[in-house]
């Protein structure tokens, strides 16, 4: 590993380069797309389709298809979250989030009056009630479980658990036994059922952090642990059997074997431009969202922000990004009304970046129909960031671009 200072704009370039953000990879299914940059979040919004066709330029119905055979799944996973995972992590998966739901159960027991038995045996009940071709919506197993899914009263729904149905449902997924699947094939609509299942549940801590340095190293200590969840312990020993070197001067943490392949990697010289929802693994793997910053941009008011904050004061973008080469570029957002995509541009307009553009908004008008960053986003409550990017192109920095 070479000595120096590493310039920001080669780290943005690389994490981009392994991001497959780079060009290049058309023609590669969903699930190898998911196996080599990550897990996909998935928070009943766009992001993986917008992930999967930025990578590799795949339209909606190809996604869909993958997650009607069973290539690709949304499974909870790491710290319990919802990631659309490749069938050869399914067993990874469901092991870094199965302690979500013990810890869910846990607190049931303590303050809501709720026994383990109780929930063993409605996990019984659900699984006699579903098959494994015909999904049943949540409403409909809590009518057939009948009085085995009991109602918590108001203490229940002050923790967000109205009924003891969704502890077995979550303690079910968790151990392979059933699925969730969108009802009309699509992962961003919010309309779920279940079917019964039976898949493996296995996989250690240093498993999912050797998945994780691959698709995101360099990265820190730190930033693993946001993405597992994991305390300092057990993070530093799924640590100890991979084969780790530190960059110079940072806190990040590189495989060896991608320790050449760093040193001789350059920034290309040609822009490449991606348009990517804000939680895209290029910014939530680490979730430091200022590296991807230029110091100039991360000064930038926030237009998305009711308080004045600055982009790099951020934690999570607000709104969906452009990024060219690892860098964030402009700021984006799609009005269902008018059918066209709104952005603000940190860089002039180029034909790439035109083109770009276009086939994001052709993408999101004529497959997607919106782009919903998240699954309570709607046009209305996306009214006042398009209004907020409209504005900030009015009064554009030297240098900028304003859109449509």
């Amino acid at each position: 590993m070479a000595n120096g200072e590493i310039p920001a704009a080669k780290l943005r370039a690389w994490w981009a380069h392994r991001q497959w953000l780079d060009g290049g990879h058309r023609g590669a299914s969903p699930a190898q797309v998911l196996a080599a940059t990550g897990w996909a979040r998935s928070v009943g919004g766009t992001a993986p389709y917008l992930g999967l066709f930025a990578r590799a330029g795949l339209g909606r119905a190809a996604v869909d298809a993958a997650v009607a055979a069973v290539e690709v799944q949304e499974l909870p996973a790491a710290r319990g979250c919802t990631y659309v995972l490749p069938a050869d992590d399914f067993a990874l998966g469901l092991a870094a989030g199965a302690g979500v739901a013990e810890a869910e159960i846990a607190a049931a027991v303590r303050h809501l009056g709720v026994t383990r038995d109780e929930v063993e045996q409605l996990c019984l009940r659900v699984s006699e009630l579903l098959s494994a071709t015909e999904p049943l919506e949540p409403q409909r197993i809590r009518v057939l479980a009948g009085p085995a899914a009991r109602p918590l009263g108001e203490a229940g729904r002050r923790r967000g658990v109205s009924t003891t149905l969704p502890l077995a449902l979550g303690l079910l997924q968790a151990r392979g036994l059933i699925r969730r699947v969108p009802v009309n094939g699509r992962l961003d609509q919010q309309r779920y059922g279940y079917l019964r299942w039976d898949r493996a549940v296995h996989g250690e801590a240093a498993d999912l952090a050797r998945r994780y340095f691959s698709w995101a190293a360099p990265a820190s200590v730190r930033h693993f642990r946001w993405f597992s969840g994991f305390n300092a312990a057990t993070a530093k020993a799924a640590l100890a059997p991979l084969d780790l070197v530190r960059l110079p001067g940072t806190d990040l943490l590189l495989p060896a074997e991608l320790a050449d392949g760093f040193d001789r990697f350059t920034v290309p010289p040609e822009p490449a431009y991606a348009l990517v929802a804000p939680v895209d693994g290029l910014h939530l793997l680490h979730r430091d969202l200022a590296r991807l910053l230029d110091p100039q941009d991360a000064d930038r008011p926030d237009p998305a922000s009711r308080t004045g904050r600055s982009l790099g004061g951020e934690a999570d973008p607000r709104t969906h990004l452009v990024v060219d080469r690892g860098r964030i570029v402009g700021l984006w957002e799609y009005d269902l009304e008018q059918r066209e995509l709104v952005h603000q541009l940190f860089v002039p307009m180029n034909a790439a970046l035109r083109a770009a553009i276009d086939a994001t908004e052709a993408f999101v008008r004529e497959d997607l129909g919106d782009a919903r960053a998240f699954g309570p986003d709607s046009p209305k409550s996306r009214a006042p960031r398009l209004t907020a990017l409209r504005t900030a192109n009015r009064y554009a920095m030297p240098g900028s671009s304003s859109g449509r």
